[in-house]
C-alpha cells in the first residue's frame, strides 16, 4: 500500500524553505499532495491576504516534479483536508512543534491515524522576511 504524504502551506512568494520540505517529504513517502491554502484562510490564519494569487500559487507547486499531486487546501483544520484525501501523514516546518497550533495538529490528526512529521524550518528565508523587504515593516 502507497504511503501518501501531505504538505499544506501559503507557498506565498516561493522560496528556497518551500522547496527544501516539498523535496524532503517526497523522499518520506510514495504520492506527495501539496495543499495550497486559499487567499481567503490564510488572510483569516494571517491577518493578510498572500502577495502572490491563488492559481499562482497552485500553478507553481503543482509545477514541480517532487509533488504528485496539487489541491487547493480550503481549511486550517487539517482534518477536514484528512476526510477529503486520506493521507497517511502530513509535514509540517519545525517551528509549529511543541506549538500549541501544532500540539493540537497532532492530537487531531493522531486521533485518525496520521503522523506529523516535523521538517527544519528555513529561518534565513522566509515569506514573512520577503514581504517585509518589498514593503517594508508593518505598522
Amino acid at each position: 500500500m502507497a504511503l501518501v504524504g501531505y504538505v499544506p502551506g501559503a507557498y506565498d512568494m516561493f522560496h528556497i524553505g518551500h522547496l527544501n520540505i516539498l523535496k524532503r517529504a517526497r523522499r518520506q513517502c510514495d504520492h506527495l499532495i501539496a495543499g495550497v491554502v486559499t487567499d481567503e484562510v490564510l488572510e483569516k490564519a494571517k491577518g493578510r491576504a498572500p502577495i502572490v494569487p491563488l492559481a499562482e500559487r497552485l500553478e507553481i507547486v503543482g509545477g514541480m516534479a517532487c509533488v504528485d499531486e496539487v489541491v487547493t487546501d480550503v481549511s486550517s483544520d487539517k482534518r477536514v483536508m484528512w476526510e477529503r484525501l486520506g493521507f497517511d501523514v502530513l509535514f509540517k516546518g519545525d517551528d509549529w512543534k511543541g506549538t500549541p497550533k501544532g500540539d493540537r495538529l497532532e492530537r487531531d490528526l493522531g486521533a485518525v491515524g496520521v503522523r506529523v512529521v516535523y521538517f527544519p524550518y528555513t529561518v534565513h528565508t522566509s515569506s514573512t522576511v520577503l514581504r517585509r523587504l518589498i514593503t517594508g515593516p508593518r505598522t
